[in-house]
């Protein structure tokens, strides 16, 4: 039978899950916080990462939420923490679409700039680039949303909240028990909610095996293009060298970080398919999930933004900038930086623009 956690090992996980998912809210809110007040939510380098911090904010909400509500018992707590499962779902799947988006911006980015360097585009080609990426920026937030609509339709028309989870975890997210939990949906509930029990984790499952195919397929991509933007230049140097060697790092660096995260949360989940398992392994899951899956948006924001050159860039230029706050100087620093970005267009394009 599977290990079925006490009521300490839920304690130690709702602390953990707690504080992890305080830490992915601060992160996540930094990026968001940044973004808005510097004015540059629009820039095609930012929009990605501001929607996938904003669905890791959302993410961490639910978090937070679960473990509050793990100390707070209430009369209707079994719908509340079934909607809220099912609501956590969607932000799992959707932080899932929006780091494979946030990677394909990355992508596109460079393969405009090296067409442009080797090739006159015409504007047309890069308004459907960017129609193609607001496409894609909402089908990341309908999907999920459209793939969980029949457990939250059928899972409240049968009533599957009532045998959903057990006494203890209920409402920390991606915590319900397996063995005895199926027994139960079979007797109470019927094959609805023994339907909908498997199909959420089959929807966690493969959304991950997707996603992190897709990412490792565009980040790999984005090398072998970023070798053939160099070469196009003619000469190789020493800083060309080195950027190369920062990007085969970073393609390896991105999907190990997306897999850390959410590595443990799969094997959970492939594990409650399988049912049987040891104990301690079972355990070291729970524990593993709680400290891992939690702390999305705090990775997020480490991995793909405050350590990004692209931020520090910015960072400093708003530093620079707190002197020059008048209108005239505001339109001279337009026309100025203008000037210069017309005149660098077929530079070669430095790394931390593309990963």
């Amino acid at each position: 039978p599977a290990f079925l956690c006490t009521p300490q090992v839920y304690s130690s996980i709702q602390w953990i899950q707690f504080v992890m998912a305080t830490l992915s809210v601060i992160g996540s809110s930094s990026i968001i916080a940044y973004a808005v007040f510097q004015n540059v939510v629009r820039s095609p380098e930012v929009r990605p990462l501001f929607y996938l911090s904003l669905s890791d904010l959302f993410l961490g909400m639910c978090w937070l939420i679960g473990a509050l509500l793990y100390t707070t018992p209430s009369t209707n707590q079994d719908v509340v923490c079934y909607n809220l499962q099912t609501t956590g779902q969607i932000f799992y799947v959707a932080s899932f679409l929006y780091t494979v988006n946030y990677t394909w911006h990355l992508y596109m980015d460079l393969k405009v700039k090296y067409n442009q360097n080797l090739y006159s585009i015409p504007p047309h080609v890069l308004d459907y680039a960017n129609r193609i990426g607001r496409i894609a920026t909402i089908l990341s937030s309908l999907i999920p949303f459209l793939l969980m609509v029949p457990v939250f339709c059928l899972g409240n028309t049968h009533n599957c909240y009532q045998n959903f989870s057990q006494k203890h975890g209920r409402c920390l997210l991606m915590h319900t028990e397996t063995a005895m939990l199926i027994g139960q949906l079979q007797n109470h509930c019927g094959s609805v909610c023994f339907v909908m029990y498997f199909y959420g984790i089959g929807v966690f499952l493969i959304a991950f095996l997707i996603s992190f195919i897709a990412i490792m397929v565009l980040l790999i991509k984005a090398r072998a293009l970023y070798k053939r933007f160099i070469n196009s230049t003619g000469f190789l140097g020493d800083q060309q060298w080195a950027m190369i060697k920062i990007v085969e790092q970073r393609v390896v660096f991105y999907p190990i970080a997306f897999f850390c995260c959410w590595g443990p949360a799969v094997i959970l989940g492939i594990v409650k398919l399988t049912v049987s398992v040891n104990s301690r392994i079972y355990m070291a899951l729970y524990i593993l999930q709680a400290l891992t899956a939690a702390s999305q948006g705090l990775l997020n924001c480490i991995v793909y933004g405050w350590t990004q050159h692209m931020f520090r860039c910015m960072k400093r230029k708003a530093c620079r900038d707190v002197d020059t706050q008048t209108p005239l100087l505001r339109s001279q620093k337009k026309h100025y930086a203008s000037t210069f970005h017309a005149s660098t267009q077929d530079a070669t394009v430095s790394t931390s623009t593309v990963l």
